[in-house]
């Protein structure tokens, strides 16, 4: 009776090896499947964003502004307008563009500027009162009424490119331009293309 109570096992010693044998299984399996997935967690950590997703990928800001140069219709000057595009829709910036390429001259054979070569944009801001243009000396040197008509026009349509009704202040060398040519026409700023068409002839 003795060797027969010796050799049974406790149930409640049985349970618990069992138990411990399964933690034990449960926790290697634990650290095989983390093992397997730490890869690729890091996979999608490194991989670089796709160009869709790209916050520095902007798209382009296109706007379209005009150029006004002159025509001969064989009795007099008519303005023509040129369209361009600047990458930009920043008001400043558009119209700096267009005076730069105004004063580059045309290069269209069937047009004209009557703006005398060297003339230089020194500063141009467009403002709550309008849009302030100042020129080198140039601007006003050399030819008759009906040149210095046509460059007047050629300026105010030009810098009227984003809003016609705009008002125009011109300046040379950074005083207000007071006359325009040797005879000595008096302007009246700020202009407008309205003005423009009242008080001059082309």
């Amino acid at each position: 009776m003795t060797q027969e109570r010796a050799k049974r096992v406790p149930t409640g010693v049985i349970a618990s090896v069992i138990i411990g044998v399964l933690a034990a299984g449960g926790t290697g399996a634990w650290w095989a499947f983390r093992s397997a997935q730490t890869p690729n967690s890091q996979q999608a950590i490194t991989t670089p964003n796709s160009p869709a997703t790209n916050p520095s990928v902007q798209p382009g800001i296109n706007q379209t502004a005009q150029v006004y140069w002159l025509r001969n219709t064989g009795t007099s000057l008519e303005v023509v307008p040129s369209a361009f595009t600047v990458n930009s829709d920043e008001p400043n910036v558009v119209v700096q563009t267009a005076f730069e390429q105004l004063l580059a001259g045309p290069t269209d054979n069937s047009v004209s500027s009557t703006i005398p070569q060297g003339t230089k944009l020194r500063n141009v801001r467009v403002q709550n009162d309008g849009v302030h243009v100042d020129l080198s000396s140039e601007f006003t040197s050399g030819g008759g009424s009906a040149s210095m008509s046509g460059r007047l026009a050629q300026v105010v349509y030009t810098a009227t490119t984003i809003d016609p009704n705009a008002q125009v202040w011109i300046d040379v060398e950074g005083q207000k331009l007071e006359y325009l040519g040797g005879e000595g026409v008096m302007l009246n700023q700020p202009l407008t293309r309205q003005s423009f068409k009242e008080n001059f002839q082309l």
